[in-house]
């Protein structure tokens, strides 16, 4: 029997959440179920393999646990881009070896292409899923190096971008902060948290899978060749369970000492007005992930709950996926302090919400993926890449509960080792922090 260990909640209220529409959640589970699959965790993960599992065996029965509000965990918490080009967060770097590059780029962009169709199929609003590319922005010598150094790869891999001049950048954003900027198009940007909620609303309403929310699993045990998954309230029987939680898996007792835990966070302002919108100039809605992979991901969205701006950085390690209740005023008071230096127009803008958000990486930028025993599969780590790799781990999940590698919407991905070990405690604790704190120290202004 699997046990598993209830964690505490992120910290904050996700601003992504907040500026929806209210939306009533489905009920608990309270009451005992049988179902073909299971699958626990409705984030990207979890609802990709739950829509996977509907394309595959249109008749199967599926459930779906959620230990929360849809949309209140860490896929409602993520910055919102569904990354086609390499971007390896483990590495601190973007780009790598060629083969492995072109590779991932495609698995990648079947995500992106499983992405639009859910949209498409569902009729998501058009700032769920808006498919404009991103700009890797640069507000340093070194940054613009960095650009640079990624141009290069880029071409090598015959990939298009554009190299973006200070007026440019200033044009788009408003502000004369940022000295350069290279924009590629074949990312999505996405507002996590309304994409999340879409998607789990019509895999019930359209697709005719189970939601229970607020509904955390307890135990896992077998049961002749079923699984039965506890709740505190009701318990879900089924031959296949696709455990879909990132870095939680190890509260399951799989895959210990191999994750490493980070928590991001992120700020967004207020709504503008009309005259702040008319000060700050520039295009409607953008995003800009930084060109030191350690700096500040910044983005202007337009439509639900208004025009406002959002800023993400600063990051930690926290082993024991806990965080102490007083972390988020120092952050919120950096965000801030990033906000004015890029925006100085808008010193009279507060930020409305602060909140952070859980990844999972592992040393050797692998997943946790793969059939953990008989019916019970693992679509975990996703390595920083929450949108992208946690949508191939719920396909890939998918297709193995249901026997249907031969039929693969990522036939790229092939089996991967385990993650690697961690060093020994307090060794790797000390090393990740200090190392944090380095890549925080020479990302300089992009910061």
């Amino acid at each position: 029997m699997i046990r598993v260990e209830i964690k505490p909640a992120d910290l904050g209220e996700s601003g992504w959440n907040a500026i929806l529409p209210s939306r009533v959640a489905t009920s608990a589970l309270e009451r005992d179920i049988e179902c073909d699959y299971l699958v626990v965790g409705a984030g990207f993960a979890g609802l990709s393999a739950a829509r996977r599992i509907t394309q595959l065996e249109p008749g199967a029965s599926i459930a779906i646990l959620e230990a929360q509000q849809v949309a209140s965990g860490p896929a409602g918490r993520n910055s919102g881009f569904m990354i086609d080009l390499p971007h390896a967060l483990a590495t601190g770097r973007y780009g790598g070896e060629n083969s492995q590059d072109l590779r991932n780029i495609r698995m990648n962009r079947a995500a992106i292409a499983f992405a639009a169709e859910c949209a498409q199929s569902f009729g998501f609003l058009d700032e769920a899923f808006d498919p404009c590319g991103k700009i890797n922005a640069a507000a340093s010598q070194v940054g613009l190096e960095h650009n640079t150094s990624y141009a290069r790869h880029l071409e090598a891999l015959d990939e298009p971008f554009e190299m973006l001049d200070a007026v440019a950048m200033q044009g788009i954003c408003g502000s004369d902060y940022y000295h350069g900027g290279l924009k590629t198009p074949g990312t999505a940007i996405i507002q996590p948290a309304l994409y999340i909620r879409s998607l789990a609303d019509a895999l019930v309403e359209q697709a005719g899978c189970q939601l229970f929310e607020n509904s955390a699993l307890l135990e896992l045990s077998r049961k002749g060749e079923h699984w039965l998954a506890a709740t505190a309230t009701g318990s879900v029987t089924s031959q296949r369970v696709i455990l879909a939680v990132n870095g939680l898996i190890e509260t399951f007792g799989f895959y210990r000492h191999r994750l490493m835990h980070i928590n991001l966070y992120a700020s967004m302002t207020r709504e503008l007005s009309r005259e702040e919108i008319d000060q700050l100039g520039g295009d409607a809605r953008w995003g800009f992930t930084p060109s030191d992979p350690i700096g500040s991901t910044v983005r202007r969205i337009d439509g639900s709950g208004g025009t406002r701006l959002v800023i993400r950085n600063r990051c930690t390690y926290e082993p024991h996926l806990s965080l102490p209740a007083d972390r988020l005023q120092p952050i919120a008071d950096d965000h801030a302090r990033t906000f004015y230096r890029r925006f100085p127009m808008l010193k009279q803008v507060e930020m409305e919400y602060c909140w952070s958000g859980r990844l999972c990486l592992s040393r050797n930028d692998v997943w946790a993926l793969g059939e953990l025993e008989p019916g019970l599969y693992s679509a975990c780590c996703q390595n920083g890449l929450g949108t992208t790799r946690g949508t191939i781990a719920g396909i890939i999940a998918a297709e193995m509960a249901c026997n249907s590698s031969d039929r693969s919407l990522v036939p790229d991905y092939v089996p991967e080792t385990l993650p690697q070990r961690l060093f020994p405690e307090p060794f790797m604790t000390l090393g990740a922090r200090s190392l944090i704190k380095l890549k925080e120290w020479r990302a300089g202004k992009e910061l």
